[in-house]
């Protein structure tokens, strides 16, 4: 063969599946609740819907998450290697714009034990027992 006619393959970013990505940066509590998040077809990337938890994000994608009663968009700036501490996972995505209640990011009051953020936000124990200033009877 000529020299001229090989060619080097073309090389991909690399990338990570989106259901590992959401578990890895503590966006959800399991990767199984974060491929049902994916499945629903809930979680748009670059503008995209996406509706497979086998779809691969990129260093440089902007994706947007429905989280509690909001919506957060974030830039992704380094893929994460595994499901590390918070400060860790917070490092690896930059967020861009978000439509959670009080126009601000969650605090860590809708953090979970582990540092993930809870699905909805922490409910009150006058909620859990449905009381409305007096006990059940």
């Amino acid at each position: 063969m000529k020299p001229e006619t090989l060619r080097a393959p073309a090389l991909r970013p690399p990338s990570l599946r989106i259901d590992k990505l959401l578990f890895f940066l503590r966006l959800a509590r399991t990767r199984s609740l974060a491929q049902d998040l994916a499945s629903a077809g809930h979680i748009r990337i670059g503008g995209r819907r996406i509706e497979r938890a086998s779809h691969g994000v990129a260093v440089g994608d902007v994706v947007t998450l429905p989280l509690g009663a909001g919506v957060l968009v974030f830039e992704l700036m380094a893929l994460p290697s595994r499901r590390g501490p918070a400060s860790e996972a917070r490092a690896c995505y930059r967020p861009l714009d978000s439509a959670l209640p009080h126009g601000h990011l969650p605090d860590a009051g809708l953090l979970d034990d582990v540092g993930a953020f809870a699905i909805a936000a922490p409910m009150t124990p006058d909620q859990i027992t449905g009381a409305i200033g007096s006990p059940q009877q």
